[in-house]
């Protein structure tokens, strides 16, 4: 096993060895640009972490391990693979209900699973099943998520203890009681908050979560509030780097689904952040070699107690506009983060919690896009639905089966919508010109030639649609119906079942239907199900590299017919 490890490692570097090795001039920068995210993302890692009910240190944990492993085996430069908000409180949904040590092995069970589902969607190349989930479902999770950040925090950053453990209610209560908020710790909250936005119209915006984090540490210090709760006061923050820890197998079964979920959540984040950072040569990352990077970060990672990561947009951002060369400053930013672990520790300790409750509530603020809704919102009441169902649902129910809910809710008003735009219109042929388009007739002409084109989808319930929509041959005599069919290469059983009816209803007014315009997929579809043979081969006519040409041989073969048998 450690020989294939040994030589998969070799031979991935031997045909990558020319991307990975460092060189003079990009190193430095490199140096620099992975010490500003470590710098930068310490902080937010810890309260990450907070996220998902977990020691803060697990984020750092995160940072050391997972992002490095991520910078190696992605396809993407210079995509961050680390600590994200909506990655954090999915997993802390999908633990909630364990405590203490049962809590920890359910964590590295989770993001193990997780790993090992976005290696597989790397290595079967599913980078297409992303298409399922539109925008209008991960702007409304996201928004979703956003607004669960900003409740869970409200306890912390007020220092008021509410009865109620649901999110919702336990915010509404505590704006009721704001008579009983904690002032020190609602004022370094609010200090904390505000130094954030304050550093962050400066020069110094790079570090402005640092520095407001310093000031906020020093308040209860300097001011001698002793009644604000620090980090240490919740867990641990050992002065040394991660020891592997092995996985409770028996917890696999019970952490499948969550970890399902929590990769697509991820896999999903990933692809838009490597996708709106080309390559220094300027291509585009290839999205199912990031879904096998994320794997492998998420997988090994695990056993070191981290937390889901993905592709961090706030962190790619941080890498690049500190002046990231290649990939190395994502992967040396892990070594800067286990050195201010080693060196800091007890510092970190010494942060108050309220602090940490307003960074998020920043993290929350800025994570909601009023651009994205507003577009969403405005482009179709269906999207606009979807959006708020989504959005909705994941206040309301288990976070890592929201996004599931959300595509449900995408497919089915899809389907709908769909079913609602067949339209059904007549092609008039024009001597010496292009057909007429009509409203189709309510019904059929005797001895007469009418040609159909369908909009719209005639799948499932757009099949019914179409089918209310046909002209009936009810009293007329010997109709014949050209249907084109041009242009879709599959149909499906529920309208074979509409066709037939038709043709028998056409038949019994001693007519016939045509078909033209037929691709291949679709005539194989037609003789597989016996409807070639009913309506007959004659009457099935393939379709042509010319516009037009089966449909004007339908008409001819059409009125032939009409003349031979009108005799």
């Amino acid at each position: 096993m450690q020989n294939d490890w040994y030589e998969f490692a070799r031979r991935f570097y031997r045909e990558n060895q020319a991307e990975y090795r460092p060189t003079r001039q990009g190193f430095p920068a490199d140096l620099v640009a992975g010490l500003t995210f470590a710098v930068v993302n310490v902080p937010q890692a810890m309260a990450t972490a907070l996220l998902a009910a977990v020691n803060p240190v697990f984020g750092l944990y995160t940072l050391m391990i997972a992002t490095p492993l991520g910078a190696i085996f992605t396809s993407s430069v210079f995509m961050n693979v680390s600590t994200t908000s909506a990655l954090a409180v999915a997993a802390g949904s999908a633990i909630d209900h364990l405590q203490g040590e049962q809590r920890v092995q359910a964590l590295i069970v989770l993001v193990m699973l997780v790993g090992i589902f976005q290696m597989l969607a790397g290595l079967l190349r599913l980078g297409f099943l992303l298409k399922f989930v539109s925008n209008s479902v991960m702007v409304g999770f996201i928004t979703g998520i956003a607004l669960l950040i900003i409740m869970g925090q409200v306890g912390d950053f007020t220092g008021y203890i509410s009865p109620f453990q649901n999110k919702i209610l336990k915010s509404l209560d505590t704006l009721l009681h704001f008579d009983e908020f904690n002032i020190p710790t609602f004022v370094v909250g609010l200090a904390t908050v505000g130094l954030i936005y304050g550093f962050g119209r400066t020069k110094l915006r790079r570090v402005a979560l640092i520095l407001a984090l310093i000031v906020a540490t020093l308040l209860p210090l300097i001011f001698g509030w002793q009644q604000v709760l620090l980090v240490r006061d919740i867990a641990d923050i050992p002065r040394a780097l991660p020891k592997p820890v092995l996985p409770n197998l028996w917890m696999i079964v019970g952490m499948s689904g969550p970890a399902l979920a929590i990769a697509i959540i991820g896999l999903v984040q990933g692809a838009g952040v490597s996708q709106s950072y080309p390559n220094p040569d300027g291509s585009y990352p290839n999205v199912s070699r990031d879904f096998f990077g994320q794997g492998v970060a998420n997988f090994f990672a695990a056993f070191f107690q981290a937390i889901p990561a993905g592709g961090s947009m706030s962190g790619t951002a941080v890498i690049v506009s500190a002046g990231a060369r290649t990939r190395w400053a994502n992967i040396v930013s892990g070594v800067f983060v286990a050195l201010i672990v080693l060196l800091l520790a007890p510092v970190v300790g010494l942060i108050p919690m309220p602090a940490m409750a307003g960074l998020l509530i920043v993290v929350g603020i800025q994570s909601i896009k009023v651009d994205a809704i507003v577009t969403v919102y405005q482009t179709n009441k269906v999207a606009a639905t979807v959006m708020f169902m989504t959005t909705l649902t994941t206040l309301i129910i288990p976070l890592q089966f929201a996004v599931f809910v959300g595509v449900a809710f995408s497919i089915l008003l899809h389907v709908a919508r769909s079913s609602n735009r067949v339209r059904v219109v007549q092609f008039v042929p024009v001597e010496g010109g292009f057909p007429e388009e009509r409203a189709a007739p309510d019904r059929l002409e005797s001895n007469a030639i009418t040609i159909l084109h369908v909009y719209g989808s005639l799948f499932f319930a757009g099949a019914s649609t179409f089918e209310k929509l046909l002209p009936t041959p009810a009293g007329s005599q010997r109709p014949v119906v050209i249907l084109l069919m041009r242009g879709r290469d599959e149909i499906g059983s529920t309208f074979l079942g509409v066709l037939r009816r038709y043709a028998d209803n056409v038949k019994a007014a001693g007519g016939k239907v045509i078909l033209t315009g037929v691709d291949d997929q679709v005539r194989h579809q037609l003789a597989r199900t016996g409807m070639l043979a009913y309506l007959g081969e004659n009457n099935v006519l393939s379709a042509t590299p010319r516009l037009g040409e089966a449909m004007n041989q339908a008409v001819a073969e059409a009125r032939a017919w009409l003349e031979v048998d009108g005799k």
